[in-house]
């Protein structure tokens, strides 16, 4: 079993390399670099299959939280790959409908770990700000934050998600620390960033 783990997590560690994932970009990656967030053909029946062996692992081993932690991240490839429009900065109804399964597998995947793994937890933070969940959203980013306590990017984008989903104890202690991890001359711009997330949600996408 550990041998199939293995050999699907390299499957899907290449893909995540092409497709942005922990390069700190919303978006396409390499490939959306070069394509608009698609792939073409061949590339994305490799996606498929990716996704199609993680969800077969999920059935064969529901309580292991790798086969979760695989199929999140094989689904942001999936939604990366079909559904995003990288000159929009958007998903289509195909890309949605992955995030939300995405988000259903991340639901799995920390129902089963006390400590998920900050780069599957970033996955499942973009897909909540794409679907507008942001309360779901900084609740990722929470679990980002706890592991990397000193990432300037994590913690802002926790404070905006928090106020965004009306959190505002959360959102004024994140942005407190984000404040205070920011260089003097940057703290004011950051700040006023932040703050909007309070009266235009929307503006999360941007700042994460």
């Amino acid at each position: 079993m550990q041998v199939v783990y293995l050999g699907l997590a390299l499957l899907i560690g290449g893909g995540l390399i092409l497709f942005g994932v922990g390069t700190g970009s919303g978006g396409g990656g390499l490939l959306g670099a070069f394509t608009g967030g698609g792939s073409g053909g061949n590339s994305n029946q490799v996606v498929s299959a990716q996704v199609k062996a993680a969800e077969l692992q999920t059935r064969q081993d529901p309580s292991n939280p790798a086969a979760w932690s695989a199929l999140v991240s094989a689904q942001w490839q999936s939604a990366s790959s079909t559904g995003y429009n990288s000159s929009t900065q958007t998903y289509n109804a195909t890309g949605q409908k992955d995030l939300a399964a995405l988000a259903q597998a991340w639901q799995h995947y920390i129902a089963l770990t006390k400590t998920p793994d900050p780069d599957i937890a970033i996955l499942a933070a973009r897909a909540y700000e794409h679907l507008g969940q942001y309360a779901n959203a900084a609740n990722a980013w929470q679990a980002i934050t706890s592991v990397n306590t000193n990432q300037i990017n994590a913690f802002a984008c926790l404070a905006a998600n928090a106020y965004a989903a009306k959190q505002t104890r959360v959102g004024t202690l994140a942005e407190a620390k984000t404040i205070s991890l920011a260089p003097k001359t940057e703290r004011t711009q950051l700040k006023s960033e932040i703050s909007a997330a309070k009266t235009q949600p929307s503006v999360v996408l941007s700042i994460c």
